[in-house]
């Protein structure tokens, strides 16, 4: 009989509870002067989903559904990003460690959760609409400075329901020539594809929960067996070191 694998939030265990103590990467009380002006990058991505009939959000609708694809983060490409988390978290306490790939490398960053969304507001052509979603910013160590937005709308007088994603970002400190370089030439492409593939995947997993009209489970994947410290920034990669070590000695006691 094969041995069931521990789930990833379990393996990287070590990494959640290091990226937990860091800091953010980039000063988050100056987001009012990160434009394209001083060197930021500013995006926005908007994805159509199934519409709803018009007034608040229904129950097991697409509105409601694209709620659990968002906070489930199963929405990003895997083979660019996985996300990974503490599952009893509250979502406006989460702290995930990014796995990403590219070509032959893994790289691991960590980002927090700065705000949750959850509001009715007037859109600026005047349509009311009902808005839930969330935010996260880079940490130390990310080869990234910045935040990103993911929010579902939908238009209370029509019905209409949307994805939408907002970036502002810029390239952050890389130390490693070989991956200052690589993030140079591929990284806005990258970027492209993640919010592309994330709104489409939104999409086809709310599609498939409303045609089997349940909720979308956490995504699953083979866990990372090896706790790999290079990519850590300096300083915390001892600290994930020493948080192995204990569990360690915890498990032999």
């Amino acid at each position: 009989m094969s041995r069931q694998q521990p789930p990833l939030y379990e393996v990287q265990k070590a990494r959640l509870e290091a990226y937990a103590k860091a800091k953010a990467s980039f000063d988050l009380t100056r987001t009012n002067e990160y434009t394209t002006e001083t060197g930021w990058h500013l995006d926005d991505y908007e994805q159509e989903l199934p519409a709803e009939a018009p007034g608040a959000p229904v129950a097991g609708g697409s509105f409601e559904a694209a709620q659990q694809v968002l906070r489930n983060y199963s929405f990003p490409p895997p083979e660019l990003i996985t996300g990974i988390f503490m599952p009893d978290t509250p979502l406006e306490d989460r702290v995930m460690v990014l796995r990403g790939r590219f070509l032959v490398f893994t790289f691991w960053f960590g980002v927090r959760v700065g705000q949750v969304i959850n509001e009715q507001r007037t859109a600026p052509d005047g349509t009311p609409e009902a808005v839930w979603g969330y935010n996260y910013h880079t940490l130390e160590g990310h080869f990234e400075q910045g935040q990103i937005e993911f929010t579902i709308h939908k238009q209370l007088n029509t019905g209409r329901v949307l994805m939408r994603i907002h970036a502002v970002s810029k390239t952050g400190h890389i130390s490693n020539p070989f991956y200052r370089l690589g993030f140079r030439l591929f990284g806005r492409s990258l970027q492209r594809r993640f919010a592309h593939s994330s709104m489409q995947r939104t999409r086809q997993q709310v599609e498939e929960m409303l045609r089997q009209g349940k909720s979308v489970p956490p995504p699953s994947e083979t866990p990372v067996q090896t706790v790999d410290t290079e990519q850590l920034p300096e300083g915390m990669a001892a600290q994930v070191d020493e948080h192995v070590e204990q569990r360690r000695e915890q498990g032999e006691q």
